[in-house]
């Protein structure tokens, strides 16, 4: 019996060990993401002539209806001047309904690249923010949703 308890705990800090958590930043958006509701995330770009990724990551459950997601993408600089705008549309069903998430149990996780090898203007502080595209006034299912942002790997 504690050979199995010991296993699952070493199994589960295996799991759990994420080389994106130092860049990651995420929103709670509690299984109700209302359309209205923009989350935002602020990075400090150093070293703003080496390109970065700009990756999202969603985690939804079972009860999300859909087997794709919109979203509106704003990217600003510390004086509040945009510097991109986009809408993505990523999938995260198969075509038979499986989530493409990866992940235990009902919440399942995805990660979607945005930008690869994102060249920010200058060093400084910049607001990524997101909003929900879908045709729902609040949309079910999400649990959360973040940013990372990393240097680019030649």
């Amino acid at each position: 019996m504690h050979k199995q308890i010991g296993l699952l705990c070493l199994l589960f800090a295996l799991l759990s060990c994420n080389s994106h958590s130092e860049n990651l930043k995420t929103a709670d958006v509690n299984n109700s993401w209302d359309k209205k509701t923009a989350h935002e995330f602020q990075y400090e770009i150093k070293n703003a002539q080496e390109p970065k990724n700009i990756i999202f990551v969603v985690r939804n459950n079972n009860s999300y209806p859909y087997s794709n997601l919109r979203l509106i993408i704003n990217v600003a600089d510390q004086n509040k001047k945009t510097i991109l705008t986009d809408t993505i549309n990523e999938i995260m069903a198969k075509p038979d309904g499986s989530w493409i998430g990866k992940g235990f149990g009902e919440v399942k996780e995805i990660q979607f690249p945005f930008r690869n090898q994102f060249q920010f203007p200058a060093d400084g502080t910049y607001t990524i923010g997101i909003i929900q595209a879908m045709r729902e006034d609040k949309l079910q299912g999400i649990e959360d949703i973040g940013v990372i942002v990393e240097p680019s790997k030649p």
